[in-house]
């Protein structure tokens, strides 16, 4: 997106409401225990609070359920995968908007670092967790078992980050899905334990059927232990909010953003890095009017 094409986004094309006082409390929806969705929420209700709001941080399944929250009302800001914020807007027609774009996810697909597990044609017949329900992980690794044209269907779990984990080093499991920023720090912490399926060839597959949502990405050599580099699937997580929020506020909380990028430390793989220009990209999801705001002043 151009400066020329931002700076002539209508405001109402997010409907929101700037009336009344602000929501006594924001509620900030997150994530799972161990993924960068909790973290990065936890320093960002800090950077928040330090400006004076009242910041309640409800951990989720992250993306599916987020939307669903913000767009009924439960909840005022979160987190979500593109391809489910993408989903929100043109198929479940939800109330929410973007804040911004904040850093690139990766797909990972782990396996022991023993597995004979070399590609996503392995997982034929085998017992994979796709990712906790209502979690935008579910979503990208449903879509990627779709186009993978696996000749037998893998037994599917649908198990949290850390159960996953678990799962996999009790031998409950044989492979799993995590969407996530690089490092996770879930699976930093198993070092040489694990090791990461290369996903790359299906990204051309997963754009041509469900659009550019879907991007190249290398998890860097050094990643969980690994000598080289893995490439795979990236899809990037948007800063969300309902629709409704007082503009005001909605501009306050990006703003706090980029002022405390440094402390918020999001996941620094590349694409990590918060950037006023990165951010703007958020495809057929509206950018809020206080994000729009926010972003004019930036480009001045």
């Amino acid at each position: 997106m151009t400066r020329r094409s931002l700076l002539g986004l209508p405001l109402a094309a997010a409907a929101c409401s700037d009336g009344g006082a602000p929501a006594a409390e924001l509620r900030l929806v997150t994530g799972q225990p161990g993924g960068a969705y909790g973290q990065l929420g936890d320093r960002l209700a800090a950077e928040l609070r330090r400006d004076g709001l009242a910041v309640r941080v409800l951990p989720t399944a992250a993306s599916v359920q987020n939307l669903t929250m913000m767009a009924d009302g439960r909840a005022d800001v979160g987190f979500a995968l593109a391809d489910t914020a993408d989903d929100a807007i043109r198929v479940r027609h939800q109330a929410v908007s973007a804040l911004g774009r904040v850093y690139m996810n990766y797909v990972h697909l782990v396996v022991p670092a023993a597995s004979a597990i070399t590609g996503v044609g392995g997982l034929a017949g085998r017992r994979v967790s796709i990712g906790a329900q209502g979690s935008g992980t579910a979503v990208t690794a449903t879509r990627v078992l779709a186009v993978a044209g696996l000749d037998r269907p893998p037994a599917l779990e649908r198990l949290e980050l850390d159960a996953s984990v678990a799962a996999l080093r009790a031998g409950g499991i044989e492979a799993f899905f995590w969407s996530g920023g690089v490092p996770t720090p879930a699976l930093e912490a198993l070092g040489g334990e694990i090791r990461l399926v290369p996903l790359e060839p299906m990204v051309a597959v997963l754009r041509r059927r469900f659009g550019p949502v879907y991007e190249h990405g290398t998890v860097p050599a050094g990643a969980y232990g690994a000598a080289l580099p893995v490439a795979t699937v990236g899809t990037p997580s948007y800063l969300m909010c309902r629709a409704s929020l007082p503009e005001e506020l909605a501009h306050t909380v990006i703003e706090t953003v980029f002022r405390a990028r440094d402390r918020l430390q999001a996941p620094s793989a590349p694409g990590g890095r918060l950037d006023p220009r990165y951010a703007i990209g958020t495809g057929v999801v509206p950018l809020h009017p206080g994000a729009v705001r926010y972003y004019r002043s930036v480009y001045g």
